[in-house]
């Protein structure tokens, strides 16, 4: 998906899909589409394939979310819903939206939900208890998304699971480089965390004022390719092996200074434990996508792979294959495949 010539809704770019099965079993695609000013709307649109049963194109369906609320609103006009994630949670019976609202205070993680895909019910946005000294809603946060059924939380209470991306000060890309590439060993980098919410036997589950507790560092950046920020991609589907979670990390460009910082934004894969979701069972060293083709390396901001957005291929009889939507350079949206092996590398490494 690129662009589309002449509309003004799409001027500045389509990127960072969710995507997900509707109730008719078709898959729906949901963009950020950036107008002027880097004011940002979620669209939906409908995913064409050819006879080999291979993603080809889009059909544009409209507008799922647009800035409404004063938490999605800036105060100079701006503002922006945006980089959607969307997962089917059998326990509340909703699909769930998780989207980037960009309003007053910045980035924040707001929530929607649906029946159908078509009419989106907003769910305000997520509140968190404290952490330690750290209160997680004064904290800018992305990348959020839900495990698809209800897990055991560390205390052992069965909680709906959220994976989502703290934005500590000083640890952006951009701060690191300025600050000579040094990580304070005392200092969150910005890393995947998993947060809960404590369900309640007998009664109807609401996500409307909830809020998530039992907050659990589950990755900092560990290999070369991740070195500088990992944060959550698409949200984890359950496989053989486990949970799958492909997630975005970032490293220097050769050509970064701290006066033009520059990066590479690439994707790795993760396994975690299916009943145990702090635990993860495997973590690829190198990057499964890397920022190569021409769409990829040139765009609103160049060499960057960004997943949002995986599709289990059980509709023609591959359940092994996973297809994984993604940014291109901030500016269009691509998908490429990957296939389940049927073993996990014996250690992580």
């Amino acid at each position: 998906m690129e662009p589309e010539k002449g509309n003004a809704l799409e001027v500045e770019g389509v990127l960072n899909p969710a995507v997900t099965r509707g109730p008719d079993g078709e898959l729906y695609i949901f963009p950020r589409l950036v107008a002027k000013n880097n004011y940002s709307r979620i669209g939906i649109a409908k995913v064409n394939f050819n006879d080999d049963g291979d993603p080809v194109g889009v059909e544009r369906l409209g507008i799922a979310l647009e800035p409404e609320m004063d938490y999605e609103k800036r105060p100079n006009g701006g503002g922006g819903c945006e980089d959607p994630r969307i997962a089917y949670v059998e326990c509340v019976e909703h699909y769930i939206m998780t989207y980037t609202a960009y309003g007053p205070k910045g980035p924040r993680i707001a929530m929607a939900r649906s029946k159908d895909l078509f009419t989106w019910e907003r769910l305000g946005l997520v509140c968190f208890t404290p952490y330690e000294d750290v209160d997680f809603n004064g904290i800018d946060n992305k990348d959020a998304s839900f495990f698809s059924t209800d897990l055991p939380s560390p205390h052992q209470h069965m909680s709906l699971a959220m994976l989502n991306r703290p934005l500590f000060p000083n640890t952006r890309p951009e701060e690191i480089v300025q600050n000579d590439d040094i990580h304070k060993s005392d200092q969150p980098r910005e890393s995947i965390w998993i947060s809960y919410f404590n369900l309640k036997k007998g009664k109807d589950t609401s996500l409307e004022n909830a809020r998530f507790t039992s907050h659990h560092c589950l990755a900092h950046p560990e290999y070369p390719w991740e070195n500088l920020k990992i944060g959550a991609g698409a949200p984890p589907i359950l496989t053989k092996h486990g949970w799958l979670l492909v997630y975005h990390g970032v490293q220097k460009h050769e050509d970064c200074t701290k006066d033009q910082p520059a990066f590479y934004y690439s994707a790795g894969a993760m396994i975690l434990s299916e009943n145990k979701p702090q635990k993860i069972r495997y973590r690829s060293p190198e990057p499964i996508l890397i920022p190569d083709l021409p769409d990829e390396r040139i765009g609103t901001v160049g060499n960057v792979v960004f997943p949002t957005g995986t599709d289990c291929r059980d509709d023609i009889g591959q359940p092994n294959r996973i297809d994984v939507y993604y940014g291109m350079a901030d500016n269009r949206i691509g998908v490429a495949k990957m296939f389940i092996p049927d073993d996990l590398p014996t250690t992580r490494k």
